[in-house]
């Protein structure tokens, strides 16, 4: 094969070569066929999933007002000359995570409280711990 020959057979295959490759990686061909279409989220299921973020959300804060407004809690702010209100108005600036945490501990302790394993006293000592990092978590 002489020199203009095998430029021509080489020229021709790279152009084949290049053609094909651009067809088989088509967003198309790779969507279909890459693990990359496994991470693609519907709008439908992005919004349902906002919206259980937000359910959660919202009833992590209810339960942590609730807990903050029962009277044990009441007197327990009051003792310690902590504003109530300032407090439970805070308890929104508070992170998903952290709402969670709080939350569950407040449920946590007034599970035990009313099964009798805790005492109002220690209560009273976990009510003051939930205001106080509540209020450290505004003030940053």
């Amino acid at each position: 094969m002489t020199s203009v020959a095998f430029r021509k057979f080489f020229l021709g295959s790279a152009l084949t070569l290049a053609v094909l490759s651009l067809l088989a990686f088509t967003p198309t061909a790779r969507a279909q066929n890459s693990p990359v279409a496994d991470h693609l989220v519907t709008s439908q299921a992005l919004q349902q999933q906002v919206q259980s973020a937000s359910a959660a959300r919202q009833q992590n804060i209810d339960a942590l007002t609730k807990f903050l407004s029962t009277p044990q809690a009441e007197t327990a702010m009051k003792d310690h000359h902590i504003n109530p209100v300032q407090v439970r108005t805070a308890i929104p600036t508070l992170s998903n995570q952290e709402l969670a945490s709080l939350a569950a501990r407040a449920s946590h302790a007034q599970q035990q409280f009313a099964a009798g394993f805790l005492g109002i006293g220690m209560l009273l000592v976990i009510i003051i711990a939930i205001v106080v990092v509540i209020i450290l978590i505004a003030v940053h």
